[in-house]
Parts: C-alpha cells; structure tokens; sequence
C-alpha cells in the first residue's frame, strides 16, 4: 500500500512537471533565423505567459538571442531549443523593450552580456518588480524562480557586426518610450518587437503617444525588409502588418479625439463598436479598454480650454 502511495505522488509531480513544459520549438524562417512563435492570447496559467515572440540568428562565431520571454522557466527552455539547432555558444542577448514578457527570462542568459538600450534599462530598473509581481498573480507556478535581472551592456542604435552577419540596430519609441528594432541586414528579416502587433490588438499604456508610434511604423515599413518578425502575432512577408497597425492606431485615436470633443465619458468609449475589420484581431475589446483607460485623459486635457487666462 506505501509503494501504490508513493508511485501515486511521483506519478502527480511527474504530470505537474509536464504541465510546467513550454514545448518551445524554434522555427527556421531564413538562413540562420529561427522564430519561437507565442500564442496571440492574454497571460493565463494555460500558457504560462508565452504570448510572445522570441527569436535567435546563428552567426559563424555563436547565437544572438532576441528577448528572453515571460519568466526564468521560458529562458531555461529557449537554452534548451537553441541546443537542438546548433552547438554553437549564445554570444548575446538583446531586448527589445522592457516589458515582462520580454525580459522575465534574463537569468537563463545570466552568462552572456545581456544587451539593451539605456532608457530600456532604466524602466526594467524602475517597473521591474512591480511587473514581476504581476506576472506571478497572472500565471502563478510558471513564474517560479524567476527574478528581475537588469541589462549588463547599453546598445546605441547602428550597425552592430557580429560571425559575419550585419545587424542594424534601431530606437525608437511608440511603443514604450524605449524600443529597440533590430533588421538582419544578411536575411532581411526584421525583428520589429512590440511596434509591431499583427492579428493581436496592440498594447498601449507605456506609449508617449499614438502620433510618435505612426511615426516609427513609417521608419520601419522604409527598411529594406524581407520578413517581418512582430511582438506579438504570425510573421508576415508583406506590408500586411504596418496597414493594420496603421489603420488601427487611426482609428483608436479617432474614436478618443472625436469622444473629448464631445465631451463623451470614458464609460462611453469603451463600448464603442469594433469596426468588422479589426473583429477577428485577438483580445480587440479588452485592449481598447485598456487603451481608453489610460489614454483618454490625456485627450481630454487637450480638449480643455484654460480659464485662468
């Protein structure tokens, strides 16, 4: 009877074990690319918080890693599927921005330099722990372990030459304040990072404005790209991403400007109908009220007139 018991246990921390499995399985997209697609949905215990895109390219000297995904077990497992590529050591991590699901997997690269733009730096350092804490309420056990762990090396925007592959290094800022694009300049693959969404509605809290992003996509849709890599969505090989950013950053800031000047309540935009083009984009409710709540006062405060004049 003691055995049945014991197998019994060993047999639930085995099934609990494999629940914790993010099953990552990289993905050649051009010579030396590799994608590790996310699921387009919200963080939820069934995923784990990998909704995200991650990727790494194979130079003649070793890996270059781009973003670390949601928590310490997602980089453990990117180690894990880059070793079922090639032998070859990680040279580097770079990050595009500093949200959670980007760079919660830092310690798993804790032996390499882990690279990024200094203003991104400086919001992990600030936001860091308060997304981390978030994330263990969101996705629980998955997030075990896991710990805030800062950039070691500043990028600046240029040209970075690394095994014989030319990477052009962009910063930019719709997004976060502090966003990184990085083209593969050999495959003409372009890792866009969270300024790009594709099928997903875009995230919006951290942008300095909806103006500054149009404007970053303009940048972007210039490059000399192949492939397009978004944040969050399937790679595309036509200018199919930057038209539904456009169009939905359009829209999101018609419907707010047009509502202040209305003098329209936020409880008000947050019902608006969807347009039946962005219908099939995933979460599109939930995030125009997220982008409502924490935008629309800003459009209200444009709209206001001073009186103390």
């Amino acid at each position: 009877m003691r055995w049945i018991l014991v197998l019994a246990l060993l047999g639930c921390a085995l099934v609990a074990r494999a629940d914790f499995d993010y099953g990552l399985q990289p993905r050649q997209i051009a010579d030396g690319v590799w994608l590790l697609e996310g699921s387009t949905d919200n963080f939820a215990q069934d995923n784990g918080g990998n909704i995200v895109n991650s990727g790494f390219i194979v130079t003649d000297q070793g890996v270059l890693v781009i973003d670390s995904g949601p928590s310490k077990r997602y980089g453990e497992a990117l180690r894990r599927a880059i070793a079922t590529v090639t032998d070859k050591p990680v040279l580097m991590l770079l990050l595009t921005h500093h949200h959670p699901d980007h760079v919660l997997g830092n310690q798993a690269f804790a032996d390499v330099p882990i690279a990024a733009l200094a203003a991104t730096t400086a919001l992990l350092a600030e936001q860091g722990e308060a997304m981390a804490e978030n994330m263990y309420r969101l996705v629980g056990d998955w997030m075990r372990g896991t710990e805030v762990v800062l950039p070691t090396q500043t990028l600046t925007p240029g040209l970075l030459e690394v095994g014989g592959r030319r990477l052009r290094l962009l910063g930019l800022h719709g997004h976060t304040g502090a966003d990184l694009a990085i083209l593969d300049e050999t495959s003409g693959v372009l890792f866009a990072g969270d300024l790009v969404f594709y099928q997903r509605a875009l995230t919006t809290p951290g942008t300095p404005g909806l103006d500054v992003w149009l404007s970053d996509l303009e940048q972007l849709q210039a490059l000399p790209w192949k492939q397009i890599v978004p944040g969050h969505g399937p790679v595309a090989s036509s200018a199919a991403p930057f038209t539904q950013m456009r169009d939905y950053l359009g829209w999101l800031d018609s419907v707010m400007r047009e509502g202040a000047v209305q003098g329209a309540e936020m409880s008000e935009l947050i019902g608006v109908a969807i347009p039946p083009r962005f219908a099939a984009i995933s979460l599109s409710r939930y995030e125009l009220i997220r982008s409502v709540s924490h935008l629309y006062p800003r459009y209200e405060q444009a709209q206001m007139e001073r009186v103390d004049r």
